[in-house]
């Protein structure tokens, strides 16, 4: 079985789908290995607009394979299975295109991890996300990491220390996601965000996801500096002439190098 596939429209929307549905796609070191390798292909095609991360099956993600994880236990082989697993993650985050993830079932441990280090993401009514490895005496440290970028503090520390579900529109009140809707409109809701997104100059979009990771962890001063250099670069782009100027004139906008 082909643990990811792949799928591409003519648009450069890039559909990414783990598929072990027998095992609620867990992240084995196969699945890892396979989706680093995917993301960092993708990163280096600048024909890509943006990426949809979903599953197969009922479940998104439940996580790292357990039974994999207490075959080999060992403190060196746990140290690189998370920093492989940290460097998927990462990649995410670095990859110059928008990330949405579509979850259209139970999210745990780093399953909720992956939702939370995608740049957006939309789920099914019956979509349920915890940070559950506290359940089984191993707190979930690197998921906790990803899940405080995106919820409030108290929140995400109340998810890490009981294990607890939380539902598809807890998430969204937490912000853990961005669209809650249900489950035989969730390819449709996708589909609308990435339609509004793709409809937008990849350039744009590319210097603006690194600008707003880069200025998140910094104080505020450098984070206007950076903020203001990457702008004033942003409108010497074409796009961003073209753009400007198509307002100006009161036009649909015409993106050099983006036409279909």
């Amino acid at each position: 079985m082909t643990l990811l596939l792949q799928e591409r429209d003519g648009r450069g929307v890039v559909t990414l789908t783990l598929n072990r549905p027998q095992a609620f796609n867990a992240l084995s070191e196969a699945m890892l290995t396979a989706l680093g390798e995917a993301i960092d292909a993708l990163a280096e095609d600048d024909s890509v607009r943006a990426v949809v991360l979903g599953a197969s099956g009922k479940a998104f993600c439940a996580g790292h394979d357990l039974k994999e994880m207490r075959a080999e236990p060992s403190l060196e082989y746990y140290e690189r299975l998370f920093a492989q697993c940290t460097e998927v993650m990462l990649s995410i985050q670095r990859l110059p295109v928008p990330v949405v993830a579509r979850v259209q079932g139970l999210a745990t441990a780093a399953g909720c991890q992956l939702v939370a280090m995608c740049d957006l993401a939309v789920a099914s009514a019956d979509a349920r996300f915890a940070v559950s490895g506290v359940n089984v005496g191993l707190f979930c440290a690197t998921p906790g990491v990803a899940l405080s970028r995106n919820v409030p503090r108290k929140a995400a520390f109340e998810m890490l220390v009981t294990g607890e579900f939380v539902s598809a529109e807890q998430a969204l009140a937490l912000g853990l996601v961005n669209r809650v809707v249900p489950a035989d409109g969730l390819d449709d809701e996708v589909e609308t965000m990435i339609a509004s997104i793709v409809a937008k100059p990849r350039v744009a979009v590319a210097m603006g996801k690194a600008l707003f990771y880069r200025q998140i962890d910094v104080d505020i001063e450098s984070a206007y500096a950076d903020a203001g250099a990457t702008m004033a670069c942003n409108m010497m782009e074409p796009s961003a002439l073209e753009g400007v100027q198509a307002f100006i004139e009161k036009r649909p906008p015409d993106w050099p190098g983006e036409r279909a």
